[in-house]
């Protein structure tokens, strides 16, 4: 699998995104500047990872969504190639308009950073495929603006098109419908806010995110 981990101006879990690509897949992640107007030839997986891009001034990924470089990511999900945007990743997927809703700031209007429990709400898809008959995942989440929200008929439609892919046990930052990840209708484009790339190995608390990739590079 030929992965790419994009960087931002205040990117601050790109490489923790490359090292869980490879300890979970075995392969390497090139690092991609936001600022580069191409992605590496062959591309199979795209990452926008945590931090705070741009400082998170204006919005919430407003501003990295305008980056050179998510022209080509737009295009490739195109074409089918598997993007993972994670919380800010996320954030950033929604302001360029490639998944559906926004994120808002916690419903208790407090920064959240601990481990959450994740029902697997859909195991059919190119990045939970590897979860199969595991109902469960621990990963752990990071945020301020990580409250998922999006109007009546578009939750519905992701209910009901199987495009709620994580949901939280115990809602820590009051998202719409105890959502925590989803896909966009054509299936290869993911956001979450739990963090994958701090949940790969049993040394850190739980392995379940490695399955994510896992997935990923099985589909391949």
């Amino acid at each position: 699998m030929k992965s790419a981990v994009v960087v931002f101006p205040g990117s601050n879990c790109d490489r923790d995104c490359a090292v869980a690509i490879e300890r979970s897949t075995g392969s390497k992640a090139e690092m991609v500047w936001h600022a580069d107007s191409a992605l590496p030839d062959g591309i199979d997986l795209v990452v926008l990872p945590g931090g705070f891009s741009y400082g998170d001034y204006l919005r919430c990924g407003a501003m990295a969504a305008q980056s050179p470089v998510m022209r080509a990511v737009a295009e490739a999900a195109g074409r089918g190639v598997a993007v993972v945007g994670i919380c800010n990743g996320f954030q950033i997927l929604c302001e360029a308009g490639l998944l559906p809703g926004s994120l808002l700031r916690n419903a208790g209007l407090k920064y959240v950073c601990k481990a959450v429990a994740l029902d697997v709400t859909n195991a059919q898809t190119r990045f939970t495929a590897a979860y199969a008959g595991q109902r469960t995942a621990t990963m752990t989440v990071g945020n301020g603006e990580g409250n998922y929200f999006a109007d009546e008929p578009t939750l519905d439609r992701l209910e009901g098109e199987g495009q709620v892919v994580f949901r939280y046990r115990d809602n820590p930052n009051g998202s719409a419908r105890a959502i925590a990840g989803i896909v966009n209708a054509g299936g290869n484009v993911l956001g979450l806010m739990p963090h994958p790339d701090r949940a790969f190995e049993p040394e850190l608390g739980s392995a379940d995110g490695a399955l994510l990739f896992q997935s990923v590079a099985a589909s391949a």
